[in-house]
């Protein structure tokens, strides 16, 4: 049977991963991988995540199942986090998953045996997986212009004339906050548009957050998404706690699925828990465990929101300094978009022969379309890659 196994295309970013592994130089800068870094070049353990565990270690007493959705608390303090009461909590049925992919993965599906025949609208750029998975399950994709690689920002004008194709049934996929891979975010008038064109079209929002509080703050990043849940009719959201948490390996997410009609609210339930049972059956627990404890710990809550803004803080700080060095190595402002730009990702709009040269010469890796994870910097690496790009031809 094997033998009709096809050889699948290897992932961009793993491959990336390898590369940088096996290069001996010393000087050698990692801007691909998508986890925060410390200044030291460390993706380290919170605090307050750290006391939460010496916490469940002493005093859990089983491992066993929690149930199909996930523990409730959890799912109780997640919508907390995101939602804030935009909606009342009994509008909102929810299911823990295997990260934040997990919970994409299952909203697809979800959607799928919805309405086998709803085409998703995904920004292009958007992070992979996205694509790869709804292309698994055989739902129809449509790009709609997103990124401006002149002026680093949003193209809206032709997101919106992209979104002028939606038809009753149609999804719209869209990033909460700190778009995956630019960088580039909707200004609140924009998701006000957004709002309207999803609502006049018939087409429900499926939103992916998984960088809240690496932006502008945990309830700024999150604004967005309380407006566009408490707006329309239906709305998917999943969320991520890999970043914000770092939690990366104990695969942590939650998906959302909201309904104004709370009357639909049990069998929307029911349905996310059936997936659970047919994918993976009972999700992992214990970065869920975790997250629940520190949010309903108020001092634990806000040892981790004081690292968390810390977190915020640096890679802001890296951003400003590096449109800083670009601006006085070029004599222009071509760069100034980086310091606009949220969350963990940037698209320098380099070419890819500026990008592998950056990679042979300098041994600086970046993804083929030139996206940095600014955490991969510090300020001693931000005036070595300046003067990389320029040298370069960028």
């Amino acid at each position: 049977m094997f033998e009709h196994l096809k050889e699948q295309p290897a992932d961009k970013i793993l491959a990336l991963m390898e590369a940088y592994k096996g290069d001996p130089r010393d000087d050698k800068i990692d801007l691909g991988v998508g986890v925060y870094k410390n200044p030291e070049g460390i993706t380290p353990v919170m605090r307050a995540v750290k006391a939460a565990e010496k916490r469940i270690w002493e005093e859990q007493e089983t491992k066993a199942y929690t149930g199909l959705a996930g523990d409730p608390a959890y799912a109780d303090a997640m919508i907390s986090l995101v939602l804030d009461g935009a909606v009342p909590r009994s509008a909102v049925s929810a299911v823990a998953t295997p990260g934040g992919t997990g919970a994409v993965r299952q909203a697809f599906e979800l959607i799928r045996m919805a309405n086998p025949g709803a085409r998703v609208f995904v920004s292009d750029p958007t992070w992979p997986n996205h694509l790869t998975i709804l292309k698994y399950l055989g739902i129809e994709t449509v790009a709609y212009r997103y990124f401006d690689s002149k002026t680093g920002g949003v193209d809206f004008d032709g997101m919106m004339e992209d979104l002028k194709g939606l038809k009753p049934g149609d999804v719209v996929l869209l990033h909460g906050c700190c778009h995956n891979p630019t960088g580039a975010n909707l200004t609140g008038p924009e998701w006000d548009a957004v709002i309207a064109t999803l609502n006049e079209a018939g087409a429900m929002p499926m939103i992916d957050i998984a960088y809240q509080g690496f932006g502008d703050g945990l309830d700024v990043d999150a604004l967005a998404t309380r407006e566009v849940a408490s707006a329309c009719p239906e709305t998917l959201i999943a969320a991520s706690c890999s970043k914000n948490f770092g939690i990366y390996r104990e695969r942590t997410g939650l998906l959302m699925a909201i309904s104004q009609d709370s009357s639909k609210q049990k069998v929307a339930q029911g349905n996310l828990a059936y997936l659970n049972r047919q994918n993976y059956s009972f999700p992992p627990d214990h970065g869920a465990r975790l997250v629940t404890l520190v949010l309903n710990d108020d001092k634990l809550r806000a040892d981790w929101q004081s690292e968390l803004e810390d977190v915020r803080l640096n890679m802001l700080s890296l951003r400003e300094q590096l449109a800083s060095e670009m601006q006085r190595l070029t004599k222009s402002d071509r760069y100034g978009f980086i310091a606009q730009h949220r969350g963990m990702f940037s698209r320098l709009g380099l070419s890819t022969e500026i990008v592998e040269a950056l990679r042979k010469d300098h041994g600086i890796y970046m993804v083929g379309d030139s996206r940095i994870n600014i955490a991969g910097l510090n300020k001693e690496t931000v005036p070595v890659l300046a003067k990389a790009i320029v040298e370069a031809g960028g």
